[in-house]
């Protein structure tokens, strides 16, 4: 119980660090009477759109929370629906704050002139999101256990039904993580298909039908395309990395209960009790780390290299996470007991084993930070290769664009393959959910920086669509591209958590599958209904995948003739009548909204029907499928999608010379852009989301289906 109070304060305190930076940001200057009511039309935009999203969500929210009350366990429904309010709750908070801080980062280059006091705004919003997803994720969770605790032995029951083997502190951890999960999901796929569909659509009208410039103002699709930045590239990552945090907390307390009630493992009631309060404790050291490192970033002294202060915050945090849990394990796991005792619980190293994990997912997630951005970034030769062949056309920049992404895959799986695998070695399936956790353990950074990305999108955007001086778009333009390689390395670092996050929730539904006294059972690939569960699990990601696709360019090819239908009307070429942005904007969220259902229903309903007719066996092979498939996939569209958006952006910086901006090579980067657009910010962000959500809705219900399938 210590613990968990010494926890919530230093959640409260950075709760009360994010309020005041709110209240901060708030203060500063919107600049002109333009860059005001823009910022105003994009805040209500992207207002209205969560608002109208989440009435959709509450409904869903509130007949789970029903249905689990009822038929699983009585505050399974309450616990659901806690973790749905914290999900949404960073995501409106995060969101509101980059739509006060895009104008004002804009203004503070117009004020100034200066990089390092711009990026110092930028952060500063960046912040908000990042510490609050770690902050409201640890919350919830805390509340729950100092009001329920964690009991090994609890049994729980619904309403209505009482199904046998269901653990009641299992399954409010399970159904927290799951609340959670379902916004992420939602968040996702509506946030995923506004913003790119809109980004798609004024792409093409600007750059290749009508030969405007970028994030020009007489092209209604604009506006929709900056709000679309904030509903997704903030309040949808928001929830990503939230329903991680909360899905490998979850995953390591739910298998130290799972190994305590294991007759194979022999461990104490005081290491048990140590075992599920670490992960916590880890998680809050590592907020600790996070306000440290980010707070020193932003007191100190900004240079012009923006990058430079970005990755410090990063690496200050990692390593203040590193050295606290360190201590963390030493107060936990030494003298209690013998090294002969720890290995009862499949600790090989003694008290330091589950630190090793924790570092091994340190490690895992600085590094493919360090290949997304050696794979995206216009500093390294892959992007400047891609942007070169922009110059032979359309095909070559595609094809080119392709082979970057496949051969990016390679490395981050490589580590996270051989980090699972010793973390496995040195304390079992215990370490590979503390492995993934010590990823996510300093998220507050990585959100913060990734946050950076869109604010300093918006930021360049309001500073073209109010014209201001070109010394100004100098500045956004310089965090823009900087941006766009956080956003990358964002992205990446939220696909390795997620197959983290994904693996350490296979092994905790194995374990749950194995709870009480039903007859253990092993997944094994050479059990034809575990093989035939893979096959269809992957089979889905590519259909998932493609839904998503289909969706998107739907909607942008009816934003793209809606809106050259606007410029077409006299005077909005010519800049003397403003176009209806509103109608634009409406038609973004009817799109996003009208087609985000089905997909996200789809990976609830998935684990439910396949459990219910096959077995827990098939759902085992269908996650392992489906996990197995994904993590290249995302990865692959993540950063091809991001060598292709760099690589336009290389060329518009003028670094190939005769081949600027309106040429012939920008048109066929132009191009290359569009189709990696829908690549990283539609498919591969919400196939982490697929298998997580399935992975979760599987854990939730693996001791029902036990039960009832046998």
């Amino acid at each position: 119980m210590l613990v968990w109070i010494l926890m919530l304060v230093i959640v409260l305190a950075a709760i009360a660090y994010v309020a005041w930076n709110y209240i901060g940001i708030k203060k500063l200057n919107e600049g002109t009477e333009d860059m005001i009511e823009l910022a105003a039309t994009i805040r209500s935009g992207a207002n209205t759109f969560m608002a109208t999203e989440y009435k959709t969500v509450a409904i869903v929210v509130v007949i789970l929370a029903l249905v689990l009350s009822f038929f699983i366990e009585a505050t399974a429904g309450i616990t659901f629906i806690i973790g749905a309010l914290m999900s949404s709750a960073v995501c409106v908070f995060g969101m509101r704050s980059a739509t006060y801080a895009n104008v004002r980062t804009a203004n503070k280059a117009r004020e100034t002139k200066s990089i390092g006091e711009t990026v110092r705004v930028a952060l500063q919003g960046g912040m908000i999101s990042g510490l609050g997803v770690q902050a409201f994720g640890m919350l919830g969770l805390l509340l729950i256990l100092i009001f329920w605790g964690v009991d090994h032995d609890s049994v729980g029951k619904g309403l209505l039904t009482a199904i046998p083997n269901v653990n009641a502190s299992l399954m409010r951890i399970s159904t927290y993580s799951l609340g959670c999960s379902l916004v992420a999901m939602f968040n996702r796929v509506a946030g995923g298909n506004y913003t790119k569909a809109a980004d798609i659509s004024s792409d093409i009208l600007a750059k290749i039908r009508h030969d405007m410039p970028e994030d020009d103002s007489r092209v209604p699709n604009v506006i929709a395309d900056f709000i679309g930045d904030n509903v997704n590239d903030i309040a949808g990552n928001c929830s990503d990395l939230l329903e991680s945090f909360v899905a490998t907390m979850a995953a390591s307390i739910m298998i130290a209960v799972s190994i305590f009630n294991d007759p194979e493992f022999v461990i104490s009631e005081s290491i048990y009790t140590h075992m599920h309060l670490f992960p916590i404790l880890l998680a809050g050291l590592g907020l600790l780390g996070c306000l440290l490192g980010l707070g020193y970033a932003q007191f100190k002294k900004m240079s012009d290299n923006p990058s430079r202060e970005l990755d410090l915050a990063t690496w200050i945090s990692a390593g203040i996470t590193l050295v606290l849990g360190f201590f963390a394990a030493l107060i936990m796991f030494s003298g209690k007991g013998s090294v002969e005792a720890l290995k009862g619980a499949g600790f090989k190293l003694g008290f330091i084993s589950p630190w090793i994990c924790a570092v091994l997912g340190i490690g895992s997630g600085v590094l493919i930070g360090v290949i997304t951005e050696y794979y995206t970034s216009t500093d390294y030769k892959p992007t400047q290769k891609l942007a070169e062949m922009a110059t032979e056309g359309e095909a070559f920049v595609v094809t080119k664009g392709d082979a970057i992404g496949s051969r990016s895959c390679l490395l981050p799986v490589l580590l996270i393959g051989i980090s699972l695998f010793v973390s496995g070695a040195v304390c079992g399936t215990y370490g590979i959910a503390i492995a993934a956790l010590g990823m996510l353990a300093f998220v507050g950074a990585t959100v913060s920086i990734d946050a950076f990305g869109p604010i300093a999108d918006n930021a360049g955007g309001i500073a073209e669509a109010c014209h201001l001086d070109p010394d100004v778009r100098v500045i956004t333009d310089k965090l823009d591209a900087v941006g766009n390689t956080t956003a990358a390395i964002g992205k990446g670092f939220a696909i390795g958590s997620a197959a983290f996050a994904t693996v350490s929730l296979i092994v905790a539904y194995v374990e749950n599958c194995n709870f009480g006294d039903l007859p253990k059972i092993v997944l094994t690939f050479a059990d034809y209904v575990v093989v035939a569960g893979g096959i269809i699990g992957g089979a889905l990601v590519e259909y998932f995948a493609a839904m998503l696709t289909d969706n998107t360019i739907e909607s942008a090819r009816i934003m793209a003739d809606v809106g050259d239908a606007e410029l077409s009307k006299e005077g909005v070429l010519e800049g003397t009548v403003k176009p209806d942005y509103n109608m634009c904007v409406q038609l973004a969220a009817k799109q996003a909204l009208k087609k985000m259902l089905i997909p996200s229903v789809l990976a609830l309903v998935i684990p439910i029907i396949g459990g219910f007719i096959f077995g827990v066996k098939f759902v085992g092979g269908l996650l392992v499928g489906a996990t197995i498939v994904a993590i290249p996939r995302a990865i692959f569209m993540g950063n091809s999608g991001g060598a292709f958006d760099n690589a336009k952006k290389y060329i518009e910086s003028g670094a190939i010379e005769g081949h600027g901006k309106g040429t012939a090579a920008h048109k066929a980067a132009v191009t290359g852009d569009t189709v990696g657009d829908t690549r990283k910010d539609v498919v591969g962000v919400a196939l982490d989301i697929f298998i997580k959500t399935m992975s979760t809705v599987a854990n939730t219900l693996a001791v029902v289906i036990r039960s009832i399938r046998g």
